[in-house]
Protein backbone atom coordinates (compact mmCIF):
# COMPACT_ATOMS: atom_id res chain seq x y z
CA UNK A 1 0.00 0.00 0.00
CA UNK A 2 1.49 3.32 -1.08
CA UNK A 3 0.13 6.21 0.98
CA UNK A 4 2.58 8.85 -0.26
CA UNK A 5 2.01 11.34 -3.06
CA UNK A 6 4.09 14.28 -4.29
CA UNK A 7 3.25 17.69 -5.75
CA UNK A 8 5.85 18.93 -8.23
CA UNK A 9 4.80 22.56 -7.58
CA UNK A 10 4.06 23.21 -11.24
CA UNK A 11 1.74 26.06 -12.21
CA UNK A 12 -1.96 25.45 -12.72
CA UNK A 13 -4.17 22.93 -10.95
CA UNK A 14 -2.67 19.60 -9.88
CA UNK A 15 -5.15 16.95 -8.73
CA UNK A 16 -3.10 15.20 -6.05
CA UNK A 17 -5.60 13.21 -3.99
CA UNK A 18 -8.81 12.03 -5.64
CA UNK A 19 -11.50 9.52 -4.74
CA UNK A 20 -10.09 7.27 -7.49
CA UNK A 21 -6.43 7.23 -6.44
CA UNK A 22 -6.62 7.21 -2.65
CA UNK A 23 -7.80 4.92 0.17
CA UNK A 24 -9.21 8.09 1.77
CA UNK A 25 -12.78 8.50 0.52
CA UNK A 26 -13.77 11.71 2.31
CA UNK A 27 -10.87 13.97 1.31
CA UNK A 28 -9.69 15.18 -2.08
CA UNK A 29 -6.92 17.74 -2.55
CA UNK A 30 -5.92 19.91 -5.49
CA UNK A 31 -2.82 22.07 -5.36
CA UNK A 32 -3.30 25.32 -7.25
CA UNK A 33 -0.37 27.56 -8.15
CA UNK A 34 -1.07 30.70 -10.16
CA UNK A 35 0.63 33.88 -11.32
CA UNK A 36 -0.92 37.36 -11.26
CA UNK A 37 -4.20 37.51 -13.14
CA UNK A 38 -4.54 33.76 -13.60
CA UNK A 39 -7.94 32.30 -12.78
CA UNK A 40 -9.19 28.89 -11.74
CA UNK A 41 -12.92 28.10 -11.76
CA UNK A 42 -14.50 25.40 -9.60
CA UNK A 43 -17.92 23.87 -10.18
CA UNK A 44 -18.32 20.49 -8.50
CA UNK A 45 -21.53 19.11 -7.03
CA UNK A 46 -22.07 18.11 -3.39
CA UNK A 47 -18.62 19.07 -2.12
CA UNK A 48 -17.55 21.57 0.53
CA UNK A 49 -14.18 23.28 0.23
CA UNK A 50 -11.42 24.60 2.42
CA UNK A 51 -9.05 26.83 0.42
CA UNK A 52 -5.88 27.05 2.51
CA UNK A 53 -3.60 29.77 1.13
CA UNK A 54 -0.05 28.52 1.55
CA UNK A 55 1.57 31.72 0.30
CA UNK A 56 0.65 34.79 -1.73
CA UNK A 57 -2.65 36.58 -2.28
CA UNK A 58 -5.79 35.88 -4.25
CA UNK A 59 -9.44 36.82 -4.63
CA UNK A 60 -12.10 34.13 -4.12
CA UNK A 61 -15.52 34.99 -5.53
CA UNK A 62 -18.89 33.25 -5.78
CA UNK A 63 -22.43 34.42 -6.48
CA UNK A 64 -23.03 35.51 -2.88
CA UNK A 65 -19.53 36.37 -1.64
CA UNK A 66 -16.27 38.01 -2.67
CA UNK A 67 -13.12 37.86 -0.58
CA UNK A 68 -10.65 40.23 -2.20
CA UNK A 69 -6.88 40.19 -2.00
CA UNK A 70 -6.74 37.69 0.87
CA UNK A 71 -3.57 36.00 2.13
CA UNK A 72 -0.82 37.64 4.18
CA UNK A 73 2.28 35.44 4.22
CA UNK A 74 5.09 34.84 1.76
CA UNK A 75 5.96 31.36 3.01
CA UNK A 76 4.26 28.80 5.25
CA UNK A 77 6.79 29.66 7.97
CA UNK A 78 5.82 33.34 8.11
CA UNK A 79 2.72 33.66 10.25
CA UNK A 80 -0.79 32.33 10.32
CA UNK A 81 -2.70 31.13 7.30
CA UNK A 82 -5.74 32.54 5.54
CA UNK A 83 -8.49 30.09 4.61
CA UNK A 84 -11.80 30.30 2.74
CA UNK A 85 -14.69 27.91 3.36
CA UNK A 86 -17.01 27.39 0.39
CA UNK A 87 -20.20 25.36 0.93
CA UNK A 88 -21.53 22.65 -1.36
CA UNK A 89 -23.01 23.34 -4.80
CA UNK A 90 -21.36 26.77 -4.98
CA UNK A 91 -19.46 27.75 -8.11
CA UNK A 92 -16.49 29.98 -7.40
CA UNK A 93 -13.43 31.52 -9.04
CA UNK A 94 -9.91 31.95 -7.69
CA UNK A 95 -8.01 34.92 -9.17
CA UNK A 96 -4.33 35.37 -8.35
CA UNK A 97 -3.27 38.82 -7.10
CA UNK A 98 0.37 37.85 -7.62
CA UNK A 99 1.99 34.46 -7.34
CA UNK A 100 -0.12 32.32 -5.04
CA UNK A 101 -0.20 28.68 -3.91
CA UNK A 102 -3.39 27.17 -2.48
CA UNK A 103 -4.32 23.77 -1.11
CA UNK A 104 -7.88 23.23 -2.30
CA UNK A 105 -9.33 20.64 0.09
CA UNK A 106 -12.67 19.00 -0.75
CA UNK A 107 -15.07 16.79 1.20
CA UNK A 108 -18.48 15.31 0.41
CA UNK A 109 -21.29 17.45 1.82
CA UNK A 110 -25.03 16.99 2.20
CA UNK A 111 -25.98 20.18 4.03
CA UNK A 112 -26.00 23.87 3.15
CA UNK A 113 -23.74 26.23 5.09
CA UNK A 114 -22.52 29.79 4.78
CA UNK A 115 -19.25 30.75 3.07
CA UNK A 116 -16.62 32.02 5.49
CA UNK A 117 -13.28 33.80 5.48
CA UNK A 118 -10.86 32.70 8.19
CA UNK A 119 -8.29 35.45 8.64
CA UNK A 120 -4.86 35.02 10.25
CA UNK A 121 -6.18 36.80 13.34
CA UNK A 122 -8.92 34.15 13.60
CA UNK A 123 -6.43 31.29 13.81
CA UNK A 124 -5.84 29.88 17.29
CA UNK A 125 -2.53 28.34 18.32
CA UNK A 126 -1.55 25.78 20.92
CA UNK A 127 1.82 24.47 22.01
CA UNK A 128 1.44 20.71 22.30
CA UNK A 129 3.56 17.88 23.66
CA UNK A 130 6.59 17.49 25.90
CA UNK A 131 10.36 17.76 25.27
CA UNK A 132 11.11 15.47 22.35
CA UNK A 133 7.64 15.75 20.87
CA UNK A 134 6.83 19.44 21.08
CA UNK A 135 5.07 21.23 18.22
CA UNK A 136 3.09 24.39 17.62
CA UNK A 137 -0.38 23.57 16.27
CA UNK A 138 -2.66 26.08 14.57
CA UNK A 139 -6.42 25.51 14.35
CA UNK A 140 -7.91 27.16 11.28
CA UNK A 141 -11.10 25.72 9.77
CA UNK A 142 -12.37 24.11 12.95
CA UNK A 143 -15.58 23.89 15.01
CA UNK A 144 -15.98 27.67 14.90
CA UNK A 145 -16.91 27.41 11.21
CA UNK A 146 -20.12 25.55 10.40
CA UNK A 147 -19.37 22.68 8.00
CA UNK A 148 -20.18 19.02 7.40
CA UNK A 149 -16.84 17.20 7.55
CA UNK A 150 -13.86 19.37 6.71
CA UNK A 151 -11.43 20.30 9.50
CA UNK A 152 -8.09 21.99 8.75
CA UNK A 153 -5.05 23.10 10.67
CA UNK A 154 -1.27 23.45 10.49
CA UNK A 155 1.73 22.68 12.66
CA UNK A 156 5.34 23.77 12.82
CA UNK A 157 7.76 21.16 14.10
CA UNK A 158 11.35 22.01 15.01
CA UNK A 159 14.11 19.71 13.86
CA UNK A 160 14.61 16.73 16.13
CA UNK A 161 11.02 16.78 17.42
CA UNK A 162 8.18 14.30 16.92
CA UNK A 163 4.59 15.18 16.11
CA UNK A 164 1.39 13.13 16.32
CA UNK A 165 3.19 11.58 19.26
CA UNK A 166 2.70 9.51 21.34
CA UNK A 167 1.16 7.67 18.38
CA UNK A 168 -2.58 8.21 18.16
CA UNK A 169 -5.39 7.12 15.88
CA UNK A 170 -8.94 8.20 15.05
CA UNK A 171 -10.53 5.44 12.99
CA UNK A 172 -13.17 3.94 15.30
CA UNK A 173 -16.49 5.49 16.23
CA UNK A 174 -16.37 5.32 20.01
CA UNK A 175 -17.53 8.70 21.21
CA UNK A 176 -16.86 10.69 23.25
CA UNK A 177 -13.32 9.26 23.15
CA UNK A 178 -12.67 8.56 19.48
CA UNK A 179 -14.29 9.44 16.14
CA UNK A 180 -13.84 7.86 12.72
CA UNK A 181 -11.84 10.51 10.87
CA UNK A 182 -9.56 10.32 7.84
CA UNK A 183 -6.53 12.59 7.64
CA UNK A 184 -3.94 13.74 5.12
CA UNK A 185 -0.64 15.48 5.83
CA UNK A 186 1.19 17.88 3.49
CA UNK A 187 4.81 18.84 4.25
CA UNK A 188 7.21 21.66 3.55
CA UNK A 189 10.65 22.33 5.04
CA UNK A 190 12.38 25.60 5.90
CA UNK A 191 15.57 24.42 4.18
CA UNK A 192 15.29 22.89 0.69
CA UNK A 193 17.22 19.75 1.69
CA UNK A 194 15.07 19.19 4.78
CA UNK A 195 13.32 15.90 5.38
CA UNK A 196 11.31 13.95 7.91
CA UNK A 197 10.04 10.44 8.60
CA UNK A 198 6.33 9.58 8.60
CA UNK A 199 4.92 6.28 9.84
CA UNK A 200 1.41 4.90 9.37
CA UNK A 201 0.58 1.61 11.09
CA UNK A 202 -2.31 -0.34 12.56
CA UNK A 203 -2.23 -2.55 15.63
CA UNK A 204 -3.47 -5.42 13.46
CA UNK A 205 -0.44 -5.00 11.20
CA UNK A 206 -2.30 -4.78 7.89
CA UNK A 207 -0.83 -1.28 7.45
CA UNK A 208 2.82 -0.72 8.34
CA UNK A 209 4.33 2.03 6.18
CA UNK A 210 7.35 4.31 6.69
CA UNK A 211 8.16 7.19 4.34
CA UNK A 212 10.86 9.79 3.92
CA UNK A 213 9.01 13.05 3.27
CA UNK A 214 10.33 16.27 1.72
CA UNK A 215 8.77 19.54 0.60
CA UNK A 216 5.76 18.86 -1.61
CA UNK A 217 4.99 15.42 -0.18
CA UNK A 218 1.64 14.15 1.08
CA UNK A 219 0.89 11.14 3.28
CA UNK A 220 -2.63 9.73 3.43
CA UNK A 221 -3.95 8.32 6.70
CA UNK A 222 -7.13 6.34 6.02
CA UNK A 223 -6.75 4.72 9.45
CA UNK A 224 -4.13 3.75 11.99
CA UNK A 225 -1.46 5.45 14.09
CA UNK A 226 0.65 8.10 12.35
CA UNK A 227 3.68 9.50 14.24
CA UNK A 228 6.01 11.90 12.42
CA UNK A 229 9.61 12.98 13.07
CA UNK A 230 11.34 16.08 11.70
CA UNK A 231 15.02 15.42 11.09
CA UNK A 232 17.41 17.32 13.41
CA UNK A 233 18.32 20.71 11.98
CA UNK A 234 15.29 20.89 9.70
CA UNK A 235 12.18 22.74 10.82
CA UNK A 236 9.10 21.41 9.07
CA UNK A 237 5.61 22.61 8.26
CA UNK A 238 2.65 20.25 8.28
CA UNK A 239 -0.77 20.99 6.85
CA UNK A 240 -3.34 18.56 8.23
CA UNK A 241 -6.75 17.98 6.71
CA UNK A 242 -9.25 15.83 8.60
CA UNK A 243 -12.69 14.65 7.49
CA UNK A 244 -15.36 12.63 9.21
CA UNK A 245 -18.93 12.73 10.50
CA UNK A 246 -17.81 14.28 13.81
CA UNK A 247 -15.40 17.21 13.49
CA UNK A 248 -12.74 17.62 16.15
CA UNK A 249 -9.86 15.94 17.96
CA UNK A 250 -11.30 12.66 19.22
CA UNK A 251 -8.52 10.09 19.31
CA UNK A 252 -6.88 7.31 21.29
CA UNK A 253 -3.22 6.68 22.02
CA UNK A 254 -1.40 3.45 21.17
CA UNK A 255 -1.72 1.39 24.37
CA UNK A 256 1.98 0.48 24.34
CA UNK A 257 2.96 4.16 24.44
CA UNK A 258 0.25 5.57 26.72
CA UNK A 259 2.71 5.81 29.61
CA UNK A 260 4.37 8.73 27.84
CA UNK A 261 1.33 10.88 28.61
CA UNK A 262 1.83 10.47 32.37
Amino acid sequence: MNLKKTWNKKYGKSEIVTKDNSPCKNIEIDMVKLTKGDKKIYSEADKEYGLLILNGKCTVEGATFKYENVGERETVFEGNATCVYVPRNTDFTITACGEVAIAVCKCPSTNDHKPALIKPTDVTGKKLGKPGWERHAMFILDERVEADQIYIGEAWIDGGQWSSYPPHKHDDMNMPTEANTEEIYYFEFEKPQGFGIQKVYTMEGDIDETYTVKSGDFVEIPRGYHPYHSAPGYKSYMLWIMAGPIRGFYMTTDEEHKWLNN
